[in-house]
Order: C-alpha cells, then structure tokens, then sequence
C-alpha cells in the first residue's frame, strides 16, 4: 500500500464520483474494473473509505458547509468529503490533506483548485474531530426519509438511521451446526439461528470457511427461508436465487432445489458457493416468466428497491432518487402472480422483499389476496425460533426493520409473507 494512500484515495473519489455523480451502485462501479488494478490491501482501503464516507455523508458536509462560500465540481467536493471523515477519525493531518492535494493538483480539470483543498482541509483539522460527535446522526436523503416516516413514524426511522450510520456486524448462517459454527468463528448465536460475527476480518480466512461450514447472510435475509421451511424429498423453486444464500439454506433441508436467476454472472456465484458448501441445486439461468412446472413450494424473492439493505449498502440513497421503484413494483406483482401458477394445490409460497417501502411488501400481499380467491396467509408458518410476534404485520406477513433488535446490533429490513395455495 502506498504510504500517504494515493492509489486509494484516488479510487474512493472515483467510487464517490460515479456514485454521486452518475447514480451507479457501488457494486456495478466496483463489478466493471475501478478497483481491479489495485493491490488487495489498497482495494479494500478504498471501499472502505468511499462506504464510510457515504455512510456520514451528512455529518461530513455539514462540517465543509462551514468552510466553503459554494461546492466546487464534483470530483473536489469527494476529495473533500474523504479527507473531511478521515480527519474527523483521527487520521493524521498532514499524511490526508498532502495526498488530497496531491491528487487534485495532478486532475486535468481541476489541478488551479489544490489550494482550496489544502486550505480547506487544514481548516477541518483544526476542530473537526471535536465538532465530529456534537453533530446529529445523519439522515436519509429527503426523498425516502419522508415516505418511510410516513409509513413508520420518526421514531422508528429514527432508529433506523441509527442503525444505518452503526458498525454492520458480520451474520453467518451455519449449514448444519450453529454452536460449532460460533464458537469457531468467536460469533453470537441470533435468537433466529444466524451467527453474529463483530470485527470479522477477512471472510476467507475465517473458521470453516473453506470447509463450507457457512455463508455469509444477514439474519433477516435469513429468515424467509426459515418460514419456507423446506422439507426433505420436496421439490422447491427459488426464484431470482442469486447470490445463493436462501438456495443453500433450502439445499440443505434436504429438498430438491431448482434455483432461477436471470444473470449469468449472477448464477456463477450461486454456483461457487453451492461447490463450497458441498450442497446441491439445480441452476438455471432463466427469466421467472419462461419457468414452467409444478412445485410444492416456492421462495420469491423479487426484485424491490433494496432500502432495507443501506447499513450495509449506504451507497443506495445517493444512487438512487426513487424514480425506478414504481415499475419495480408493477414487476413484483407479475412475478407473484406467475410464481402462483407454478405452485402445486396445497403448496406454500414465500414472497420477500428486502425492502422498507410497505407498496413492496405489504400492499402486495393485500393486492395479491384480492386476485386471487382462495389463496391465504399461512400465519402459522411464522411461528419459528426468534420470531417477535409483534413483527407480525395485520395482513399476516413479517415486517423486519433495521430499527429492531438494537440490542443484537440490528438487521436488515425485511418483508416476508407465507402464502398458501387452497388444495
């Protein structure tokens, strides 16, 4: 690694610019080459930074607002923000504003400007460690903070935010043994069965990672799964399957897992982790709509605006403004209404969303009762190990939300809803 941090600085400016710039998600910035030239540790170094950075974004311009008369272009307003939290977290002032400095001063466009970002910069270090905690925590954009306060109150988002400007632990799902799997790893045993890891490290050089011991999960994105509760010897769908981690959780009940996803790319990974595991499904890269057959139960996943995901994505909110999410739900609905005709008389069907937003999760469930004569919500599946019934919504679905289980260090939000299929 570079010892004043160029190569990874320049990338987390990068990061921050397609990000804020061109509302790409960090994962297709990173998934297109704009960290592959990096060494491992300057790579890391600058996901790190650009997730950080995003993650107190407001604290971090709120401190800048106080030393500029108005934001220059992009790519210095990122330089700023990064060395702005750099700072904030004790790093040491002349090893951050000599390579932000650096870094501008060699920009095509914006090399005249190196002097505000030294000035700038020196400013903040002068008192933004001090002034760091007396700000509040940050917020959510406006665009989605006002309609998950409407749907939840700003209590409850509120904590949410809390949630989201926190450390995100580490969540594994065990395939077999859950106490073998915590006390190898050093985790936390969940009441829903997942193993929480703090300050995990590397995921690979963990404990039982190359036996296939586990997989990396959340322990709400576990829980669909879990009320799915595939049995041995059934056959079971998962639709849009990728990166894998409901499929193994149905893989290794015992049941005959057909997993779908329509990425190639995607699939390999479902793949990769299906040989790890030493567990089996049959993949299939495919749209939902070609899928064909008969099921005894079926995992539907569909695809949503993922704001349950930012404690862990913190990218979304400034990717996104909200604009795509109205055909994400119409395509909700028809992937619902396909995944019905596959599912065998009597069988059971588990639609989830991780998403806040109730038009992606509880609407749907209430729409999809109204088409439907004859299906209903299976409550009882509900009634699994560290599941809160107060969880349980007035349609009969599970509502998680990264608020709830503060003193477990939280979760992903979630929708889940067990519906059955009148016999």
């Amino acid at each position: 690694m570079s010892d004043i941090g160029i190569p990874a600085r320049r990338s987390a400016i990068y990061l921050l610019d397609q990000i804020m710039g061109e509302g790409k998600l960090m994962s297709e910035v990173i998934g297109a080459g704009a960290l592959d030239r990096l060494d491992p540790a300057d790579r890391a170094r600058a996901q790190r930074l650009a997730t950080e950075t995003l993650r107190s974004m407001e604290r971090v311009d709120r401190l800048l607002q106080r030393h500029l008369q108005k934001y220059p272009a992009t790519t210095v307003r990122n330089a700023l923000r990064i060395g702005t939290y750099e700072l904030c977290q004790g790093e040491a002032a002349h090893g951050v504003v000599n390579a932000m400095v650096t870094i501008i001063s060699k920009h095509k466009r914006y090399g005249h400007l190196k002097g505000l970002v030294n000035a700038v910069l020196r400013k903040v270090a002068d008192k933004g460690v001090e002034q760091w905690p007396t700000l509040r925590t940050p917020r959510l954009p406006s665009w989605l903070r006002k309609p998950l306060v409407q749907a939840w109150g700003p209590e409850a988002v509120g904590g949410m935010e809390t949630a989201f400007f926190a450390q995100t632990p580490l969540d594994l799902t065990p395939k077999s043994d859950v106490e073998a799997v915590a006390k190898a790893t050093g985790g936390t045993v969940l009441p829903t069965g997942s193993v929480r890891l703090v300050d995990a490290g590397q995921v690979s050089t963990l404990p039982g990672f190359t036996q296939g011991d586990w997989w990396v999960q959340d322990a709400a994105a576990a829980v669909p799964a879990r009320v799915l509760n595939a049995q041995s010897g059934e056959a079971v769908l998962d639709l849009c399957a990728a990166p894998g981690g409901k499929t193994m959780q149905l893989a290794a009940s015992g049941a005959t897992v057909t997993a779908v996803d329509i990425s190639a790319g995607r699939m390999e990974r479902v793949k990769q982790n299906l040989i790890r595991t030493g567990l089996h499904a049959t993949t299939e890269v495919s749209d939902v709509f070609d899928i064909t057959g008969q099921y005894d139960a079926i995992l539907l996943d569909a695809p949503c605006s993922a704001t349950g995901t930012i404690r862990r994505h913190p990218d979304l909110p400034f990717a996104k403004d909200g604009s795509e999410f109205g055909a994400l739900i119409e395509l909700q609905g028809r992937m619902l209404d396909h995944a019905l005709t596959l599912l065998k008389p009597g069988g059971r069907l588990v639609f989830c969303t991780c998403s806040l937003l109730p038009d992606e999760g509880e609407v749907q469930i209430e729409e999809a009762l109204e088409r439907h004569p004859g299906l209903q919500v299976d409550r009882d599946t509900l009634d699994r190990p560290g599941i809160d019934p107060a969880w349980i919504t007035e349609e009969g679905g599970l509502r998680l939300r990264p608020d709830l289980w503060a003193e477990h260090g939280h979760m992903d939000g979630f929708y889940v809803a067990s519906l059955r299929k009148s016999a």
